[in-house]
C-alpha cells in the first residue's frame, strides 16, 4: 500500500528523560495500524509530535523525519497537521461543553452565507466581507447529521454537549474528525476507554468502514482484543523503543502483552481471605439514593454492601452506574439515605464523607481527581493533609508546617509500589501519561487510609500490565486491610474477575445483584433493564 504516513528515527527528550529512542512507524492507505505499549512507553509523545502539539516544540523539539503522502513536512502546530489531512481523537476530550453537537463538529470549519452587508463590504475588501457573513446553521446541522450517522450515533445535533454521557462525547469527537473533507489519516488515542462493550464494537465497525474508504487509521488502545479484531499490523513500543512489528496472523493477545511488558502475563488468581464476610455486618446501606449527575442520573438505587466485600457496580453508559459513587462522595446533588456502619452518612458533603473514612477515586481524573500543574507528591498527599492533618509538623500551638521530607518519602513509596513512570516525585502531573495520572489518583485515595473505598473506572486508559497491577492492589487492600471496596466499571469482565457481588444499574435503578459467575445471559438481561 502507498504510505500516507512515514515516521523515521523519531527521538525526543523531556527534561533529560529520553522518552523516544529512534522510532520508525508507517501507515498505508486504507490500513489499520495498532500502536500498543505500556503507559510511559512513548505512545502519547509520538502522537504529540505527529499532531504538532505545543508541548513538543516548547521543550526543544524532536529529531527524525515526518512524511505525509511521501513528502517531508514540518508539523509545528495542530492546524498544520489538520491541513496535511491528519485528524486526532484524543484520549481526553477536546470538546466545548457549552456548545451544541453541531457547533463542536464544525468548530473552525463553520459554514457561512452572505448577507447584504457582507456583499457590500466584500466589494471593497473581500476578507472583511467574509467576516461579516452569517453562520449557515442549516448547512452545518446537515453536515453534523451526516457525520453522526457515519459513526452510528443517534443524538440530536442541537443538544448541548455538556449534558451528554461520556460515551456519546467520544463518538462526537470521532464525528468531528470524520467530517473533515481532507482527512487522509485518523489517529485514535484510546477511543474505547470510556465506551461500553456494545459501543466499542460499533466503534470498530466505524473504523473498518473508514479504512475501506481509503483512510489510514492509527489506533492506540490497551484493549488487546480490539487489536486482534481490526489490526492489519501491530507495532509494539516499550520504554521509548519499537520492540516489535507483527502482522495480525503472527499475533495473539498473550504474545502482544508479553512484548509490551517484557515479561509473561499471568492469569489473576485471587488470594483467600483471612476473615469472614458476613451478611450480619453491613458497611454500606443505600436507601432510595437519587443523584443529579448529568448524563448518569440515579433515580432510586438501593443495595447493601457487606463489611470486607469487593462490591461491583456495572451497567450501560448513561444508565446511572457512575452516579452512585459520585452521589455518596458528595460530588453531585443527592437525596435519599446512606448508612455507613449503621450510622447516617452526610450527603452533599465531600469533606464529611472523607472524615468518615470514605474515599472516592473519580472516573474523571483530570477534572476531579488531580491538580494538573502541581507535583506528584502534592497530588498524592494534599487531601489527607487537609482532612486528616497528615504530613504536617507542629511548631507552636496552632501553627503547623508541611513536612516535605515525610511527604516526599511517602510519594516515593507510592511511585515504586504502583510503578508510576516519572522522573521523580516533584514532576508536574500534567506531564505524565494518562495511565500514570490514574495511578497517582489511586495513590491519593490509598493515602487517606479509608475503610470504605469507592473506585470508578480504575483501569480506564491503563495498559494491560498496569491494569493487572491496579486490580491486584485493590484485592490486596481488601485482603490485607479488610477494606470494603465498591468498584464501578464499564468492563464487566473486570468486575467479574475481582468482585464478590455485582449490582447492575439500568435506567437509574438497580436491575439485579448477581454473583460474578452468574450466566452471561443474566448479565445481559439485567443491563437491558
Amino acid at each position: 500500500m502507498p504510505h500516507i504516513l512515514e515516521l523515521t528515527g523519531i527521538a525526543k527528550e523531556y527534561y533529560g528523560n529520553r522518552v523516544l529512542k529512534g522510532v520508525d512507524l508507517a501507515v498505508g492507505e486504507g490500513e489499520i495500524v495498532c500502536l500498543v505499549g505500556e503507559n510511559g512507553a512513548g505512545k502519547s509523545t509520538l502522537m504529540n509530535i505527529l499532531f504538532g502539539m505545543p508541548v513538543v516544540h516548547s521543550t526543544g523539539g524532536f529529531s527524525g523525519s515526518v512524511k505525509i503522502g511521501g513528502k517531508s513536512v514540518e508539523i509545528d502546530s495542530p492546524f498544520k497537521a489538520m491541513a496535511c489531512g491528519v485528524g486526532m481523537v484524543h484520549q481526553e476530550f477536546m470538546l466545548l461543553p457549552g456548545f451544541t453537537v453541531s457547533e463542536n463538529i464544525k468548530l473552525n470549519r463553520e459554514l457561512t452565507r452572505p448577507t447584504a452587508l457582507s456583499r457590500a463590504v466584500g466589494g471593497l475588501d473581500e476578507a472583511a466581507g467574509r467576516r461579516l457573513e452569517r453562520l449557515d446553521h442549516a448547512a452545518m446541522d446537515a453536515d453534523a447529521r451526516a457525520a453522526l450517522a457515519r459513526v452510528g450515533l443517534e443524538v440530536s445535533e442541537d443538544t448541548t454537549v455538556g449534558t451528554l454521557p461520556v460515551g456519546h462525547k467520544q463518538f462526537i469527537e470521532i464525528a468531528r474528525e470524520v467530517d473533515r473533507k481532507n482527512a487522509r489519516l485518523l489517529v485514535f488515542d484510546e477511543p474505547s476507554a470510556v465506551l461500553t462493550e456494545s459501543e466499542a464494537e460499533r466503534l470498530l465497525e466505524t473504523m473498518r468502514a473508514l479504512a475501506s474508504d481509503g483512510i489510514g487509521i492509527l489506533f492506540i488502545t490497551h484493549r488487546l482484543d480490539e487489536v486482534m479484531a481490526v489490526a492489519d499490523r501491530i507495532v509494539v513500543l516499550r520504554d521509548g523503543e519499537r520492540v516489535a512489528e507483527l502482522k495480525k496472523s503472527e499475533a495473539s493477545v498473550q504474545r502482544i502483552a508479553e512484548l509490551m511488558v517484557g515479561r509473561k502475563i499471568e492469569k489473576r488468581e485471587l488470594p483467600p481471605r483471612s476473615f469472614e464476610v458476613s451478611d450480619k455486618e453491613m458497611a454500606l446501606d443505600l436507601q432510595d439514593l437519587k443523584v443529579e449527575m448529568p448524563g448518569e442520573p440515579v433515580t432510586g438505587v438501593s443495595f447493601t454492601v457487606r463489611r470486607g466485600e469487593i462490591f461491583g457496580i456495572g451497567g450501560l453508559a448513561g444508565y446511572g452506574k457512575l452516579g452512585v459513587a459520585n452521589g455518596v462522595a458528595g460530588i453531585y446533588p443527592s437525596g435519599g439515605r446512606v448508612l455507613k456502619d449503621g450510622e447516617d452518612l452526610p450527603l452533599n458533603d465531600p469533606a464529611g464523607a472523607l472524615r468518615r473514612r470514605v474515599a472516592f477515586l473519580s472516573e474523571d481524573r483530570r477534572g476531579v481527581g488531580l491538580l494538573l500543574d502541581e507535583s506528584i507528591e502534592l497530588n498524592i498527599g494534599l487531601t489527607s493533609l487537609q482532612v486528616q492533618g497528615k504530613f504536617l509538623q507542629s511548631w507552636l500551638p496552632g501553627l503547623s508546617l508541611l513536612d516535605r521530607g515525610n511527604l516526599r518519602g511517602h510519594a516515593r513509596e507510592m511511585i515504586e509500589w504502583l510503578d508510576i513512570r516519572c522522573v521523580g516525585p516533584d514532576q508536574p502531573v500534567r506531564r505524565l501519561s494518562g495511565g500514570n495520572q490514574q495511578k497517582v489518583c489511586i495513590a491519593k485515595a490509598i493515602t487517606l487510609d479509608p475503610d470504605l473505598l469507592f473506585v470508578s473506572e480504575p483501569t480506564r486508559g491503563v495498559d494491560v500490565g498496569a491494569k493487572q497491577r491496579i486490580l491486584d492492589e485493590l484485592v490486596a487492600l481488601n485482603r490485607e486491610r479488610r477494606m470494603t471496596i465498591v468498584v464501578t466499571s464499564s468492563e464487566l469482565a473486570e468486575l467479574r474477575s475481582v468482585c464478590d457481588r455485582i449490582a447492575i444499574v439500568a435506567r437509574g435503578k438497580v436491575s439485579r445483584v448477581l454473583a460474578p459467575d452468574a450466566p452471561d445471559v443474566d448479565f445481559g438481561l439485567a443491563m437491558a433493564g
